[in-house]
């Protein structure tokens, strides 16, 4: 890519589109176009079309999707699969009539089978069934895969597909119904720190930042503490305790998100479709590729980092009752190796940068 291609970042707002700009920026590309959901709805495929007509950008890096935990996801089926097809669909299709010259298309390693063999190869895709709580988004994904690689394939575009591991990292989403495992996990271990200390203006300061549904740090004292309660962070006898979700046993992939941009924007650069089909004769598929750490960690031990780093003293319980998901989902990221690109931070690392950004939030 010259530096000043145009460049149409799909998604600049959340936690993977954000960093990718800001990667792109630090590498000197300077035109670079993003909009807001309110200023383009990509599910809808007029105003897509008249986006791509007027700009025609040279390079899209398709990262805007409805993303969420493993509640939302379970919560939300329908919308999660429509939303997520219809962008995948509209930016993709528009793309190929703009002759858009390079897209790159960012899915989830939650595209593999649940009991899928470990480290998960790009190879092992659809080889059995998918975990349920997230099948509507991963069968999203794998639409958006498949629809790359099918227009590749007639039309000789040069469309990639990247699957990154469980991603963190600057702008993630702390809301404790619709996050991921370790924001939702950092963010009530802070809350319960302060409450350990009886320190309300940090409780306070957190819930202006980021209201609990109507609660926010100017509610009643006693309808704060029942709202943490809902979400498992109690005090009692001046013990605090965290409710953990499942077992703890679990294990996942963690990587952070500069990482994954650093990633991406390496394969925008350097990696064509026909650089990932030599070899595969008439049957071309599975050309996607895993973006992660080639490690892993227990929910757990996630969790006891974690405590570590933010000083509290309190205890954990872990809900049984409540889902686990897939036990352990490890990618292999041998290709990604191969092709010349490997991770820098680490996930001990990344906790402590990610708190201190969002201490430093407002």
């Amino acid at each position: 890519m010259l530096k000043d291609a145009l460049i149409f970042v799909a998604g600049h707002r959340g936690l993977v589109g954000s960093a990718i700009v800001n990667e792109l920026k630090s590498r000197g590309y300077h035109n670079i176009i993003t909009r807001t959901h309110k200023e383009l709805d990509l599910t809808n495929q007029v105003e897509t079309e008249q986006f791509f007509s007027e700009h025609k950008p040279d390079y899209v890096f398709l990262a805007a999707a409805k993303v969420g935990g493993i509640v939302a996801n379970n919560t939300y089926r329908g919308s999660f699969i429509y939303e997520n097809l219809m962008i995948q669909n509209n930016v993709i299709h528009h793309s190929y009539l703009n002759n858009v010259k390079k897209l790159l298309f960012l899915g989830s390693t939650c595209i593999y089978p649940k009991d899928s063999q470990q480290p998960i190869k790009e190879n092992y895709l659809l080889n059995s069934p998918l975990e349920y709580t997230n099948e509507p988004y991963a069968i999203a994904k794998i639409a958006g895969i498949k629809l790359c690689e099918s227009y590749n394939i007639q039309y000789n575009t040069n469309y990639i597909s990247v699957m990154p591991t469980n991603l963190y990292g600057y702008n993630d989403n702390f809301d404790l119904e619709k996050s991921h495992v370790l924001p939702a996990l950092l963010r009530k271990i802070h809350l319960g720190k302060a409450l350990e200390l009886d320190d309300w203006e940090i409780i306070k300061e957190d819930l202006n930042k980021l209201p609990i549904g109507a609660i926010s740090g100017k509610s009643p004292k006693e309808d704060i503490l029942k709202v943490l309660t809902s979400f498992g962070i109690t005090k009692k006898d001046d013990v605090v305790s965290v409710e953990i979700w499942g077992s703890g046993t679990p294990r996942r992939e963690f990587l952070w998100s500069e990482d994954m941009a650093k990633a991406c924007v390496f394969i925008m650069q350097q990696v064509n479709f026909n650089d990932l089909i030599k070899d595969k004769g008439s049957f071309i598929r599975n050309t996607h590729i895993n973006i992660g750490t080639g490690k892993d960690i227990s929910i757990k031990e996630l969790a006891f980092s974690i405590k570590k780093h933010l000083g509290f003293r309190g205890e954990f319980t872990f809900n049984t009752s409540k889902p686990d998901g897939t036990l352990k989902k490890l990618t292999d990221v041998s290709k990604l190796n191969k092709l010349g690109w490997s991770h820098d931070i680490e996930t001990e690392e990344g906790i402590q940068k990610l708190y201190n950004w969002y201490k430093a939030s407002k």
